[in-house]
């Protein structure tokens, strides 16, 4: 077998010069985001990081192995819709063994970002405790719990509970932090009702959490909220509302596990006439953009 975790000369390059580098999931280009949408966001979110002085580091399985810093054609096969099978952290032995394509969610990056030395990551939103008795519990909680590093997102997804979701990362022992804010955004809408008990206000102030992490050794990653833009922000209530109707079409359908995010995201936006769509692609750049600075910043010091 080859090597099964292998890094793009660009990012290998980084690494050893200590440049920033941000790790960044490919299942939201694989299976978050529709075509061709999916690679405009790409190119942004990599745009917004070159731009902050670090270097993308997008993660996918391809011909047997987990590889960081994938380039444009190999961004461009995990886009194909329906190319690429959705591969959490518990899926990547099954995923890397039979060759599969690939595209890695919260839970296989951040693993992969720690194996490969980076410690910074970008997402849209992180995955959490759906609503309901015996509701679908993300994989990314577990994993965020055991794995170091700082994660740039958006809040959880808009299709969880938020309260039972910053209640469970607690009970794990992962820190929430907000980014400029004291309440923990909500994907689409910025913010919910629930308190941070800690706030930065600038890269540099994240990168000195990450620092004292690492002297610590606490092995969780940090969980840094930043809210989406406020031009892109959507109302509460209209989200909840577009909420409400794609959950009834995913229980009409039976839909339940891992196939549940990427369905409920599509109705989502349909729900509000691509509105969603337009905030998710913002929010995803601006994340990207926040993690870059805290990246180089972290790789200043």
């Amino acid at each position: 077998m080859s090597e099964p975790l292998v890094l793009s000369p660009r990012v290998r390059d980084a690494l050893v010069s200590g440049a920033g580098v941000v790790a960044l999931e490919t299942s939201v280009i694989g299976q978050g985001l529709p075509h061709p949408r999916n690679l405009e966001s790409a190119k942004r979110m990599s745009k917004a990081i070159v731009d902050a002085g670090a270097i993308p580091a997008w993660i996918g399985v391809i011909e047997g192995a987990v590889r960081v810093g994938l380039d444009e054609d190999e961004l461009a096969r995990i886009a194909d819709p329906g190319a690429a099978v959705k591969v959490a952290r518990r899926d990547l032995p099954a995923v890397v063994g039979s060759g599969a394509l690939g595209a890695t969610t919260v839970s296989a990056t951040i693993w992969a970002a720690a194996s490969a030395g980076i410690h910074v990551g970008a997402t849209g939103g992180i995955g959490g405790m759906h609503p309901g008795r015996n509701a679908d519990v993300s994989a990314d909680l577990l994993e965020l719990a055991r794995t170091p590093g700082l994660l740039v997102c958006s809040g959880p997804k808009s299709i969880v509970d938020p309260s039972a979701t910053a209640e469970r990362l607690e009970e794990l022992g992962v820190v929430l932090v907000g980014y400029r804010t004291e309440r923990m955004p909500f994907f689409l809408t910025r913010e919910t009702s629930v308190e941070l008990e800690h706030r930065v206000e600038d890269a540099g102030q994240a990168a000195a959490m990450l620092r004292a992490a690492g002297a610590l050794g606490t092995r969780s990653t940090i969980v840094l909220c930043n809210p989406i833009p406020e031009l892109a922000a959507m109302d509460e209530d209209a989200v909840a509302e577009a909420v409400a109707y794609a959950e009834g079409r995913l229980a009409d359908a039976g839909v339940r596990g891992k196939a549940r995010t990427p369905l409920l995201l599509e109705a989502l936006a349909e729900a509000t006439q691509g509105r969603s769509l337009e905030a998710n692609l913002a929010l995803l750049e601006d994340n990207a953009r926040v993690a870059g600075e805290v990246a180089t910043a972290f790789a200043r010091a």
